[in-house]
């Protein structure tokens, strides 16, 4: 008669499957955007993104407590439509970009299910390092027309500047800004997927 299995080895193997199921995503910054949203003067609502930015998350729908996400953006990227006043963000008085050259996100932990919930992390901008949640959504995945498999999600947050060291005056309607974020990313062959050099846009549409 065989003997039942122990509670140990039950654990272990569904944490083996559970790795195995888990899959690394880079995000495709193709078919991605970092955008921001802040009020200028109480008159109206400024609207900018940060074009140049990279990253990855490891997701499973089966077992959504582990996901994880991580991101570096170039602050220098910082877009607003208006040249002069991107000039003026890059400087001192906001993102003084020549001394902090990298904004970054880590996640520390997700609570929610397949669906959404909220992610947990640490977010780094202006030389500055604090906890934030992103309210997230998860959108669709599957296979693309390629042959690759893709899972996209959106998610939103708000920060107050002043929180890492930005206090230029803009009013007291500014004293946050809300950020919109949409990721899709394209599952990697290989676990454990490093940051490149500069993440390359998709091939395909």
């Amino acid at each position: 008669m065989r003997p039942y299995p122990t509670l140990a080895v039950l654990l272990l193997t569904s944490l083996a499957s559970a790795s195995l199921t888990a899959a690394d995503y880079r995000i495709d910054p193709s078919h991605a955007v970092i955008q921001f949203r802040i009020s200028h003067l109480g008159f109206s609502t400024m609207v900018g993104r940060f074009n140049q930015f990279e990253g990855y998350f490891t997701w499973d729908p089966a077992y959504p407590e582990k996901a994880s996400v991580q991101v570096k953006i170039d602050p220098a990227s910082i877009d607003t439509n208006w040249a002069e006043r991107d000039k003026h963000l890059r400087g001192e008085d906001f993102l003084h970009v020549a001394r902090f050259p990298e904004a970054s996100f880590v996640s520390t932990a997700y609570e929610g299910d397949a669906k959404g919930g909220l992610v947990k992390g640490n977010l780094t901008l202006h030389g500055v390092t604090k906890p934030i949640v992103i309210k997230m959504q998860a959108i669709g995945e599957g296979t693309d027309p390629w042959g690759g498999v893709r899972a996209g999600f959106a998610g939103t947050t708000e920060i107050r500047r002043a929180d890492f060291g930005i206090d230029y005056d803009l009013g007291p309607t500014a004293e946050t800004m809300q950020f919109e974020l949409h990721l899709e990313g394209l599952r990697q062959k290989t676990r454990g997927v490093p940051f490149s050099d500069g993440a390359a846009a998709s091939p395909n549409p």
